[in-house]
């Protein structure tokens, strides 16, 4: 009885669980306000969730929606691996060299505050309607995001740990994946968490400017046919499946990193 006991205390609370027991709630609450307010609300603008379901399983049983969903979580992907890899290379480079931070701290600032629209307007313009202008358009609007993150992580380095290992005299190699890489895994787990919820907001936004599929694509064709029901099914779509792998994912990552820092505090 006891050991029976101490398993339900654990697994109520394990934080996975009770994290998505919050989010199953919130979701059936907001469920629950959208039913009641499209009672009183014009269909056209507003469908039940009944009418959305129905567009939802309509658009998957023709395959369009699988296939739209598949061609920009593939952008969403393809742009987060490069803004990451790039974005977290020159952050770890500008913290570790302070000249080199000050010298290029405008740059950041000034790439910060362009606009998404201006660059994704202007690789269309230079680059041609192609999936290279695309993906690379969503990915400069992320990088400066990930530099500054990264950035602070390689200012807050313990330098202790770095004399330790200069002492041991470990080879670069070591440094870098036993003494930099933990101490850089939070800030890098914040950078992909924010930056997966960006980009695939910007995704739609290069799509609905110059792709001729994928969510953002069809948002802008419905758009046009005021389909109220096919745009909230395409949207509702997209963002579960965003929503599963923040869940799954992204937040038992952050978790972990976050479980290395509280040990070696």
């Amino acid at each position: 009885m006891d050991s029976d006991t101490g398993r339900a205390f654990k697994t109520a609370q394990n934080p996975a669980l009770g994290a998505a027991g919050r989010v199953a709630l919130s979701l059936a609450v907001l469920l629950a306000v959208w039913f009641a307010v499209s009672i009183f609300a014009d269909p056209r603008l507003l469908p039940s969730p009944a009418a959305v379901g129905t567009a939802l399983l309509r658009e998957v049983a023709s395959g369009d929606l699988p296939f739209h969903l598949a061609m920009t979580l593939m952008r969403v992907a393809a742009a987060f691996v490069v803004a990451m890899a790039i974005g977290a290379a020159i952050g770890i480079a500008l913290g570790l060299r302070p000249r080199l931070d000050r010298f290029f701290d405008a740059w950041v600032v000034l790439w910060l505050n362009v606009p998404a629209l201006v660059i994704i307007v202007l690789a269309y313009i230079w680059f041609g309607l192609n999936e290279a202008a695309a993906i690379g358009a969503v990915a400069v609007n992320k990088i400066p995001n990930v530099i500054v993150t990264m950035r602070e992580g390689a200012r807050a380095l313990d330098p202790s740990l770095d004399e330790m290992a200069r002492l041991f005299r470990l080879s670069p190699r070591r440094r870098l994946t036993e003494v930099i890489a933990p101490q850089l895994q939070p800030y890098f787990a914040a950078a992909a968490r924010s930056g997966i919820a960006l980009i695939w907001k910007i995704v739609l936004v290069v799509e609905l400017l110059g792709r001729s599929n994928g969510v953002g694509f069809q948002i802008n064709l419905h758009f046009q046919l005021f389909d109220v029901a096919m745009i909230l099914a395409y949207t509702l779509a997209f963002v579960a499946v965003m929503l599963a792998l923040e869940l799954a994912l992204v937040q038992p990552w952050e978790r972990r990193a976050r479980r290395w820092r509280g040990a070696h505090a």
